[in-house]
């Protein structure tokens, strides 16, 4: 019955494209949807380098910086939830817009904002816009692109995704040199594309299927048509016809959720879309996004370089997902999401193995400089002249590690420090001018430590890193990680999501993956700086790794091939013997044994 019905499919819409018919506007449709992933991606990277200006203008709290980064994740997750409803509501497209307006809105408010709770404010309304966008593109793509290039297309919102966070990157670097108003340009400028996806959805037609399930067939008629550019698109109507009649047919007056977890395909498939979007945050991918700079400046790279060195996993993220796009159709979504997580595993090897052995070969404290007077020292900055490894020192916040750029193995020490302002280089010492200079004598001071301006300086002040022959392994496990996780376990969760639930329930299951998302997005978001501390650099992300090797296990006993199969058809992958039985006696026949 599949292969018969899937073939006919096929025969429909090959028959369509000879009536003139044409991909181009589907590609159209798609990128103008896709800006949506373009603004995600945007607003989730960009506030790593706006913080590092708004704590600075703000004089910020840990608390307020975890309230302002968190707070897009939070709302993203609540309003994905919502668009579930909404998109079965009101449609599709509607519901894109509405993400688009938000956007807007959201972005002018944190660009006008004059205190930290306007901000917040702000940040809660693009995260709304985020939870619309993520959960309602795959799905209108999906619902309005052919069998054969259904999986491409809902990849380039995965690769717009990318785009924005590269984008992000390069914007938080030129407009840094701002110091008062570089974060409300940074943090504005997300309010010019969402206009343009605005106005240009005018001229989108609603997803057929949505516009066919609501009883609206001459609609959906002319929305396929304007999609396919051709004329004879009533198979490909009969199909979807068949599909919402078969599912009424299912109708028990429970509500959709109820439904899916009491109809055993759908349950299995909605278990499935969860567990992938769970497994592609619990990877541990928003550390690469919202803390690449910190894992850089940990791995041994000064802050000036390390905030420069994001944009190299950030370009090979977006590179890669190209790979991902060629891919999707030729080795199919199942082979493709398993060798990403492969590939994805061997990125956070290299990570832990290389934080292993920067602490297994951190420098020795070859100069040892004591303090005139120890009453200028609490009990834990005067230990510092105590250390005699760099990674004791450093474990220390009231310590840093000054070294000689040339030289570093042979010519450190370890220094207290000002613990509120180490960025400052304030230093602690025998003399302080009254308007705050720092006139230390130790050889670390504010006349003399390296910075990107003052680039003849002496020395370098590290207070959260080690100099290590290793940090290239930092840049490396990055570029592995981002090169596994862009082609397949990026993109395959929203598009296996888009393809694998039946039309009353596609809203609903999509909506339902997509909080899962969010909400594993903020676990490791809040929990990546306190994993660090309690288990270790090299422990967490060994940490990453083995819960990646459990994600391995569940895709490949769970993920089935949908690649060139009609949305209706993925549906019967996910039936068990029992229930295509069922179904079979149902309609008086043998079972079908195809499946």
């Amino acid at each position: 019955m599949g292969a018969e019905k899937g073939s006919k499919y096929e025969a429909s819409v090959n028959s369509d494209k000879d009536d003139k018919g044409s991909n181009f506007y589907v590609y159209y449709l798609t990128c103008f949807a896709t800006i949506g992933g373009l603004l995600f991606g945007y607003d989730t990277g960009i506030i790593s380098g706006s913080m590092l200006l708004i704590g600075d203008n703000w004089s910020l709290t840990t608390i307020w910086k975890e309230l302002i980064v968190s707070a897009t994740v939070g709302a993203a997750a609540i309003f994905a939830l919502i668009a579930g409803y909404l998109t079965d509501y009101i449609g599709r497209k509607k519901v894109v817009m509405i993400a688009s307006v938000i956007f807007t809105i959201g972005a002018v408010i944190m660009a006008a904002s004059t205190n930290k709770e306007m901000l917040l404010v702000g940040r809660l309304v693009v995260g709304a816009g985020i939870g619309f966008a993520s959960m309602s593109i795959p799905v209108y793509v999906a619902e309005a692109s052919p069998p054969a290039i259904r999986g491409r297309l809902v990849t380039i919102n995965q690769l717009f995704i990318t785009i924005g966070i590269v984008i992000s990157s390069v914007v938080a670097g030129l407009f840094s040199v701002n110091k008062q108003d570089g974060w409300r340009y940074m943090l504005g400028l997300a309010g010019i594309p969402s206009v343009i996806q605005f106005f240009g959805f005018f001229g989108l037609p609603e997803s057929p299927r949505w516009l066919m399930e609501k009883g609206r067939r001459d609609d959906a008629r002319k929305a396929l048509q304007q999609i396919r550019k051709v004329q004879g698109v009533e198979n490909e109507l009969q199909e979807i016809q068949d599909a919402i009649d078969e599912q009424k047919k299912l109708e028990t007056g429970k509500g959709v959720l109820m439904r899916m977890l009491g109809t055993q395909p759908v349950r299995r498939a909605l278990v499935l879309g969860c567990g992938m979007q769970l497994f592609q945050q619990l990877c541990g991918i928003n550390t690469v996004i919202y803390y690449s700079a910190s894992i850089l400046k940990l791995a041994g790279f000064p802050v000036e370089l390390a905030i420069w060195l994001v944009c190299v996993p950030n370009v090979v993220n977006c590179l890669c997902t190209f790979i991902g796009i060629w891919l999707v159709e030729r080795s199919g979504r199942r082979w493709l999401t398993i060798m990403s997580m492969i590939g994805v595993m061997i990125g956070l090897a290299v990570l832990a193995i290389g934080f292993q052995l920067s602490i297994v070969y951190t420098p020795d404290i070859k100069v040892f400089e004591a303090g005139t007077d120890g009453n200028l020292f609490s009990n834990a900055s005067s230990q510092c002249f105590a250390y005699s490894k760099c990674e004791a020192c450093i474990s220390n916040e009231y310590c840093g590690f000054c070294y000689e750029k040339e030289s570093p193995a042979s010519t450190g020490s370890c220094l207290p420090a000002f613990k509120d302002h180490p960025e400052q280089y304030a230093f602690f010492s025998e003399n302080t001018t009254a308007n705050g200079d720092v006139e230390s004598h130790f050889r670390c001071n504010a006349t003399n430590v390296w910075d990107l301006e003052r680039s003849k300086r002496t020395y370098y002040w590290a207070d959260s890193y080690c100099p290590t022959d290793y940090s290239w392994m930092a840049i490396l496990g990055l570029a592995l990680f981002v090169m596994g996780f862009a082609p397949g376990l990026g993109p395959m969760p929203w598009t296996i999501n888009s393809e694998i639930y039946p039309l009353w329930a596609r809203s609903t299951g999509t909506s339902l993956a997509t909080a899962t998302n969010w909400v594993f997005n903020l676990i490791v978001s809040l929990t990546f700086l306190s994993l660090l501390e309690s288990i270790g650099k090299y422990g967490t992300f060994w940490l990453y790794f083995g819960i990646c090797f459990l994600g391995l296990i569940f895709m490949f006993l769970m993920l089935p091939e949908t690649k060139n199969r009609s949305l209706e058809e993925v549906q019967e992958l996910f039936m068990s013997k029992e229930y295509k039985a069922k179904l079979s006696q149902d309609k008086g026949k043998a079972p079908d044994t195809h499946f």
